[in-house]
This record gives structure tokens, C-alpha cells and sequence, in this order.
């Protein structure tokens, strides 16, 4: 399975966040320390304020930060939630999508299966499983950078 990279750069936020309980980052902060798209991230901090998992403050010293313990977030319980847009093949969509071996495709149920096979295996493990206090995210690049 591949996940999108929106799932893997709200994976990686939410990473940072529970790695430093407490603190509030902004988008351009987080972005900066991760090493990719504010905008695009922007639009992935609001899906997981939508989805309860960060809490949004404006203005000044304002930014993102945990709502819930890293503790009680399931990876993949996170997974589903970041791709549910995205379904894995054709047949998945809401409307069913354009494939002529419908009904009688055997792939989709192996597929299904599998897919919450993985979904299953990812709930064996937190988000503060993923992000032990002290772990260090820097902008790739950013050591070699500081030594020159």
C-alpha cells in the first residue's frame, strides 16, 4: 500500500507536535522544521483541527497544538481518517467508479481485506509510540548546513 503525501507530511506534523506536548507551532514553523509546503500543509493542519486531533489558535503567537494524548491516537485510525478521499482503487469511490469487471471482480475483496489488514496493524501502535520525548526533526539538509 502507498500512502499519499498528504497523509505522510500529517503524519510527520502531528509527529513534531506530540514529540514537544504542549507547544504551539505555527504553520510556517511547521513547514520550515518538516521541509515542505506551508499551503499544502495548511490545508492538512485543517483537516486535523476538523478532525479533533489539533486545536487552532489566530493572530499573534498563534498555531497549531494536540487536543488529544498521543497516547489515544491510533496510527491507524489517523491513516483512515487522512485518506478517506483517497480510496485505494476505483471501486472504492462513493460511486463505485467506471470498472467493467463490476460485480464479478474477486480483486475487491481481497483488496478491502487487505487494506483493513493494514489499517488493523497500524492501530498496534500510538502516536506517542512514533514520537518519544526528544526526538529531533530538522529540515533535511539543515545539520550538513549548520557544520559548513
Amino acid at each position: 500500500m502507498k500512502l499519499t503525501s498528504y497523509t505522510d507530511y500529517g503524519l510527520r506534523a502531528l509527529m513534531l507536535l506530540a514529540a514537544e506536548p504542549g507547544v504551539v507551532l505555527s504553520s510556517t514553523e511547521l513547514a520550515d522544521r518538516l521541509g515542505i509546503s506551508r499551503n499544502h500543509l495548511a490545508k492538512i493542519l485543517f483537516d486535523l483541527v476538523e478532525g479533533g486531533y489539533l486545536s487552532s489558535t489566530r493572530g499573534a503567537g498563534g498555531g497549531v497544538s494536540m487536543t488529544r494524548d498521543a497516547a489515544s491516537i491510533r496510527i491507524g485510525d489517523l491513516v483512515r481518517h487522512l485518506e478517506r478521499s483517497q480510496p485505494l482503487v476505483e471501486c472504492f469511490r462513493a460511486d463505485g467508479g467506471a470498472c467493467c469487471l463490476l460485480p464479478q471482480c474477486l480483486l475487491r475483496g481481497l483488496l478491502q481485506g487487505a487494506g483493513q489488514a493494514f489499517l488493523a496493524m497500524l492501530n498496534n501502535s500510538t502516536l506517542a509510540d512514533l514520537a518519544p520525548p526528544g526526538i529531533s526533526f530538522a529540515r533535511p539538509g539543515a545539520a550538513q548546513a549548520a557544520s559548513a
